[in-house]
């Protein structure tokens, strides 16, 4: 029902993809290989990859699409206050980090680790090197939350332009994913990403503002967001207005 792509075939149109109906929804094609050229290609396209150890590269574009506008992020009030004593505990040399970029082979191994319900992970050796290949082109990124030097928190994802793809987050210490996610998205929004890609809809990511749209609306919108030139400069910036941070209590988290 759904082509095999050999390393030189082409995607098939995304309006191609397997429907509700056939009990695969957004499936599109299996085989090719992991490549940045093809990775590229895919996510230009509004092509993910997702498949379990054993299984053959399967490809997906979802229809609707989970995307998170990133002016829309939901912070709840302890996560905000949480934020805060973060920030103000980085701006006093205390034991939290914020950083980029610094372990992202680590963040995907620490998102490919058994969760706490014991299911598995679609996060194999084999999308490891994909991904890391594109990091190394600049083309994927990571936030990572680091506590007494030890990283505890991340997240990872594709960027295209002004065009975020999230691909998966992990926490070791409560909120730890959030924060990284919150420091994430107030960097992509100051560089005029408007649009991150969540690919599947989960309750999780609607808790954080996520909410799902038609593919064509998704597919219209990257195309002209990885038009632009890409980031160069991975840092981060606090996730909090200035007015929403508080300037007078000084305990450390």
């Amino acid at each position: 029902m759904i082509p095999w792509l050999g390393k030189k075939s082409p995607f098939p149109d995304v309006s191609r993809a397997l429907t509700e109906l056939d009990g695969a929804p957004g499936l599109l094609a299996a085989g090719a290989d992991l490549s940045p050229e093809r990775l590229l290609y895919a996510y230009q396209n509004g092509i993910f990859p997702w498949f379990s150890e054993g299984q053959p590269i399967l490809w997906w574009s979802t229809d609707p699409r989970m995307v998170l506008y990133t002016s829309r992020l939901k912070l709840s009030h302890s996560l905000r206050k949480t934020l805060r004593k973060v920030e103000q505990n980085r701006a006093d040399g205390g034991p939290w980090s914020i950083r980029f970029d610094t372990a992202f082979a680590d963040v995907m191994r620490a998102c490919a680790a058994p969760r706490r319900d014991g299911t598995g992970t679609w996060i194999s050796e084999d999308i490891i090197r994909g991904y890391t290949a594109l990091h190394e082109r600049g083309f994927a990124h990571s936030a990572e939350v680091w506590l007494h030097g030890e990283l505890v928190g991340g997240a990872y994802g594709v960027s295209i332009g002004r065009m975020f793809y999230g691909e998966s987050m992990f926490a070791r210490v409560t909120d730890a994913s959030k924060i990284a996610l919150a420091y994430l998205v107030r960097f992509l929004q100051l560089h005029g990403v408007e649009m991150i890609d969540c690919q599947q809809e989960t309750g999780h990511l609607a808790s954080l503002g996520a909410a799902p749209i038609p593919r064509h609306e998704f597919i219209s919108h990257l195309r002209n967001a990885i038009a632009f030139p890409q980031i160069e400069r991975w840092n981060p910036v606090p996730p909090l207005e200035p007015k929403e941070s508080f300037q007078t209590d000084r305990q450390t988290v």
